[in-house]
């Protein structure tokens, strides 16, 4: 099992990846695999993309700086952020990345 330090720097180099479009490796660990599947699931403004996958990359990296074993996935992330804009007074809009 991976330390969270070793998943932090696999998890950068993902996000590094998807960044650019491409990936010049073709072994991942089965959490990758998850992640880029629920990734690809995610619906979010193609426009957003870029905004989005910084600020869940941040919030991934805080966690797993903070001691997590696995960073959440995208989803996990997309409805907090859901849930805590939902939650602010007087807001009525959805979190401006999911569609």
């Amino acid at each position: 099992m991976e330390d969270s330090e070793g998943v932090l720097a696999r998890f950068n180099r993902l996000m590094r990846d998807l960044e650019k479009g491409v990936t010049a490796r073709n072994c991942f660990r089965d959490w990758e695999v998850e992640l880029l599947l629920d990734i690809a699931k995610c619906d979010f403004h193609e426009s957003n993309r870029k905004r989005v996958l910084q600020r869940y990359r941040k919030a991934v990296e805080r966690r797993l700086e903070s001691g997590a074993l696995r960073p959440m996935k995208l989803s996990e992330y997309l409805a907090r952020s859901h849930s805590r804009a939902s939650a602010a007074p007087g807001d009525t809009d959805s979190f401006p990345g999911a569609a």
